[in-house]
């Protein structure tokens, strides 16, 4: 009974990022039928319903009998108190202060997840990886799709501080999306990097992953032209 009750957390905090960071249903919106969303998440509908009951107790879902499950209207999504302090100095971060804290923060949390995730929570990654890489091969914003991939490792480290901490990171990640527009150098280096993530992670190899992550948070950084004594 714990287990699922960890298992209908968890799988309640992947919806919410399906509403609030990749975008697929907006306010108002109906969400799939209940063996449609299980299916998609590979957890059995009593899971399912758990996590729903979850978002609804909490203002993100609306439950309306005989017609379905809704986002809500008007999101209730209250910033974590552990937060306020990052989030009151993230207008005065530079690209530089903010890509140092990948270097250091993510691949560690690469590390964890290549320990500690899942098997669907490495399908979870792989399938986010292809996503960000569709986008990058159509020359289409991969804004949320980056940010998504990202937070899947995040949590699959198990740790909830750092996936707490995926607010900075997002700001990093958009900054460095808008900053490397049109740049062709980006999108490949992006895109052999991700693989060589998903493919450490998919292996189980920390020491892999965590190099993995290091090389893409570096490339990144060269190609803004961003100096770092990190290394």
């Amino acid at each position: 009974m714990e287990k699922e009750k960890r298992l209908s957390d968890s799988v309640a905090d992947e919806i919410l990022n399906m509403i609030t960071i990749e975008k697929r249903f907006k306010p108002g919106d109906k969400l799939p039928n209940e063996n449609e969303l299980s299916t998609t998440l590979q957890i059995s509908r009593t899971t399912l319903r758990e996590a729903i009951r979850i978002l609804a107790t909490n203002g993100i879902l609306e439950i309306q009998r005989g017609r379905g499950t809704f986002v809500a209207s008007q999101l209730d999504v209250a910033d974590n108190v552990i937060l306020e302090p990052l989030a009151a100095a993230r207008d005065k971060m530079t690209a530089k202060d903010l890509y140092e804290m990948r270097l250091i923060f993510e691949p560690e949390a690469a590390y964890l997840a290549a320990l500690r995730a899942n098997e669907r929570e490495r399908r979870r990654i792989a399938d986010l990886g292809r996503q960000v890489e569709a986008k990058l091969l159509t020359g289409e914003n991969r804004a949320n799709e980056e940010q998504a991939f990202h937070k899947s490792i995040a949590k699959a480290t198990h740790n909830e501080f750092m996936r707490q901490l995926m607010p900075v990171i997002y700001k990093a990640i958009d900054k460095g999306i808008l900053l490397s527009e049109n740049n062709s150098q980006v999108a490949q280096d992006t895109l052999s990097d991700h693989r060589m993530i998903v493919n450490f992670l998919k292996a189980g190899n920390a020491e892999g992953a965590k190099c993995a992550m290091k090389i893409h948070i570096l490339h990144a950084m060269q190609n803004l032209g961003l100096e770092t004594d990190l290394k």
